[in-house]
């Protein structure tokens, strides 16, 4: 990996990630990114298999509609869209109508999660959604989890590496870096150009070994940077400079304070938090 410089913390840019307040319908989630100051919004389009609304937009035009009119009205811009999983039963072609919504919005990346333990299915599905996906400008950006079948960092780069697609990324959620008990060291040996943008929050420092808390977490109880027990900014640090993805869902805080106040509150704490302990990296945003 490339060398590290400091970053100015002013010029870093966000994104609203959707699983922040996933109840929020697509429209009023791009409203409240642009009234709290992120410089993107990263909507959730694929939600088969996933808990939560159904936010897609192929299938629901007034949505769509809603939302190009959101978009327009406020000029924020979309910057990932999310979420493909490799499944057994699911074909990656089953995908195409999201991305060309997505890409007729301005997404340039999708996530991307693997959940088949047929390694040989997995990198071949993978393969054939990078290549859909260069179909419509965007990159494929695989993120590892613990709830998944591709659980550490380093089964992620095997299959970027088996892949070898020119637009397979790879993409870190610093929780689920934590989770896996990653070491900070190991990114120095992974390409710069594999990543795109990270997905950023904090979360209690204990890694719980049952599913339901596990998951209770991941999808409703993570931290606000600096508030929990994870060290983000020591991962940042290891990284090139790029947007950083705000995904901090606390169902504890949206019942306390609201959609859009949380939504307030995770980006002026982050960025309050990498002011303190800034992160390090490329200068160049992608």
């Amino acid at each position: 990996m490339t060398a590290a410089v400091t970053v100015d913390p002013q010029a870093q840019q966000y994104s609203l990630g959707h699983l922040t307040i996933i109840d929020t319908p697509t429209p009023e989630l791009v409203r409240i990114a642009a009234r709290t100051g992120y410089d993107f919004v990263s909507p959730r389009l694929i939600c088969d298999g996933l808990p939560g609304m159904d936010h897609s937009l192929a299938r629901n035009p007034a949505l769509l509609r809603a939302t190009r009119e959101a978009l327009a009205q406020t000029g924020l811009p979309v910057h990932d869209i999310e979420l493909a999983r490799i499944a057994d039963d699911v074909d990656p072609g089953s995908y195409e109508p999201e991305l060309a919504v997505g890409a007729e919005i301005g997404a340039k990346h999708l996530l991307s999660s693997i959940w088949s333990a047929d390694r040989g299915y997995s990198v071949d599905a993978f393969g054939r959604l990078c290549r859909l996906a260069a179909q419509y400008g965007m990159t494929v950006n695989l993120e590892w989890l613990a709830l998944a079948t591709i659980t550490t960092m380093a089964d992620a780069v095997d299959v970027l590496r088996q892949v070898n697609e020119p637009n397979a990324r790879l993409m870190i959620d610093l929780h689920h870096f934590h989770r896996s008990r990653e070491r900070v060291a190991d990114l120095a040996a992974l390409p710069a150009e594999w990543f795109e943008f990270a997905q950023i929050c904090d979360a209690p420092a204990d890694i719980p070994t049952e599913h339901d808390e596990m998951a209770r977490i991941i999808r409703a109880g993570r931290s606000y940077l600096g508030e929990g027990g994870t060290h983000p900014a020591e991962v940042l640090a290891a990284l090139p400079a790029m947007v950083y993805s705000v995904e901090i869902p606390n169902a504890e805080q949206v019942a306390a304070i609201g959609d859009e106040a949380h939504a307030r509150r995770c980006l002026e704490t982050a960025r309050h938090y990498l002011a303190a302990e800034p992160a390090t990296g490329l200068r160049s945003h992608r």
